[in-house]
């Protein structure tokens, strides 16, 4: 294979980008943002929109370099409910939408504990299985008629091949959908009726089939283009490193959320009330992930600003134990229920005292969600933090583990998911740049994680 189509849909935009198989470097891309459509009957995404803009990039990029396969990544806590000729019974709900939260007591009274499921309680449509409670008991009509219930990325698999299939990184994503330790559906499933609607589970690797002969002329692709089954965009983004070291080790994706993943982890250390949980990765295995929204803290405070401190300003901030606790969103991360507070500030107005202080609390944040999942190993940041020294500094004093950069372009959703075209046994290179601790700040960062934990360890009112 030379070129890899990756359709690549993430909440805020759709994309389609052409990744060159030997580099696995993106070498074209289209995007356009993913529109949430207002109802009725709920908020949902335009999926005829997405599909007139998929049609169209596809035949413009493949005019330009000739695709040898196609492949998927999506979003998770979404589903396409069709009937038995392939069109949607119910808009494609935004998971964003709070209408299940009020239908949310009936679906804890059929759930499995989170020991089976590895799911915590989420809001409005986050645990897809709510979603389809949620759309069960108002629309029971459009379920009834319903066929099959397609995992986002396979829906539009389907739409290019005509072959249905469901696959377990989608099911396995905070759904509720799925029993850890049975490996099969949960009983949520079942007490909703909805086992059968769900098609054979296939590999995100399998080759589902042809672009469809109708669809090829159209797009003006070759008569045998094959389409991969697809996988969900947290464990694309996951899967070069999977395939690139043996566990165990962390990957720490930063965005707007911050996600930490830990191949080899310990699933026992997981707390549902801390926004830590289980994925499955590409290769079957349980993933203990825990995460915050890093990025939109640090947007919140800092207005994403990158800033260069000097040496004796991080010193004073070290020595001084000038710190953020604790959370500036509420409702998720590992402190759901703490509100932010600053400590031992001084100099409030400076924003390289103020940068300093937020790398330090989001280094201990990513700290706490690496605790959560039990890891050992190496350290792998990617995304804007890998480039925050401050921030890697501090999150290697806090673990007293090895920090690695992604300084390569090897990783990220669009190429996670043209993996699948290349298989399993793909080894990519992936570029790291380690963290150096040689400076005399390595103790009294260590020192300043200790303190941070003894403050977050007492009640707010104390600190």
């Amino acid at each position: 294979m030379k070129h890899i189509g990756v359709i690549d849909i993430g909440k805020t935009n759709a994309k389609f980008a052409v990744v060159d198989a030997e580099t696995l470097a993106e070498i074209a891309v289209r995007t356009q943002p993913n529109t949430v459509l207002a109802g009725p009957p709920y908020p949902h995404f335009d999926v005829a929109g997405i599909w007139t803009f998929l049609t169209s990039a596809i035949a413009d990029l493949n005019a330009l370099h000739p695709l040898d396969a196609l492949s998927i990544t999506t979003h998770g806590a979404t589903a396409a409910l069709v009937d038995a000729a392939g069109e949607l019974t119910l808009p494609v709900l935004d998971y964003e939408h709070s209408g299940p939260d009020a239908q949310r007591a009936g679906f804890d009274a059929i759930s499995p504990l989170f020991a089976s499921t590895l799911s915590p309680c989420l809001p409005g449509g986050l645990n897809l299985g709510a979603q389809l409670f949620y759309q069960k008991a108002g629309l029971p009509e459009a379920i009834a008629n319903t066929h099959a219930i397609l995992m986002y990325p396979q829906y539009w698999a389907f739409r290019l091949t005509g072959v249905m299939a469901s696959e377990l990184t989608s099911l396995g994503c905070h759904t509720g959908l799925w029993d850890f330790g049975r490996n099969d559906f949960s009983g949520a499933v079942d007490a909703m009726g909805l086992r059968g609607k769900f098609p054979p589970i296939r590999s995100a690797f399998e080759r589902l089939g042809p672009v469809r002969t109708d669809l090829a002329e159209e797009l003006g692709l070759a008569d045998d283009v094959p389409v991969f089954c697809g996988i969900h965009d947290s464990n694309a983004s996951l899967l070069p490193h999977v395939l690139a070291s043996e566990p165990p080790f962390s990957v720490v994706s930063t965005g707007t959320w911050v996600v930490v993943c830990s191949p080899g982890g310990a699933i026992s250390w997981l707390d549902e009330k801390r926004d830590s949980l289980a994925n499955i990765d590409a290769l079957g295995r349980t993933i203990p992930s825990a995460r915050f929204m890093g990025g939109r803290e640090f947007s919140q405070l800092t207005r994403g600003e990158t800033r260069t401190p000097s040496s004796e300003i991080i010193a004073r901030v070290l020595r001084k134990r000038m710190m953020l606790l604790p959370s500036v969103q509420n409702g998720s991360g590992p402190f759901p229920n703490r509100h932010a507070q600053w400590a031992r500030l001084d100099d409030a107005t400076d924003p390289d005292v103020r940068y300093a202080i937020v790398s330090f609390y989001l280094a201990m944040m990513t700290a706490e969600c690496l605790s959560l999942t039990g890891a050992s190993g190496h350290v792998v940041v990617e995304g804007p933090f890998a480039r925050n020294l401050l921030y890697l500094a501090m999150l290697a004093a806090a673990t007293d583990r090895r920090v690695l950069a992604n300084a390569g372009s090897a990783t990220g959703t669009s190429t996670g998911a043209a993996l699948l075209a290349l298989g399993a046994n793909t080894k990519p290179g992936l570029a790291y740049a380690a963290t150096d601790l040689s400076s005399g700040d390595a103790d009294a960062m260590a020192a300043y994680a200790s303190q941070w934990r003894s403050a977050v360890a007492k009640p707010a009112s104390e600190t």
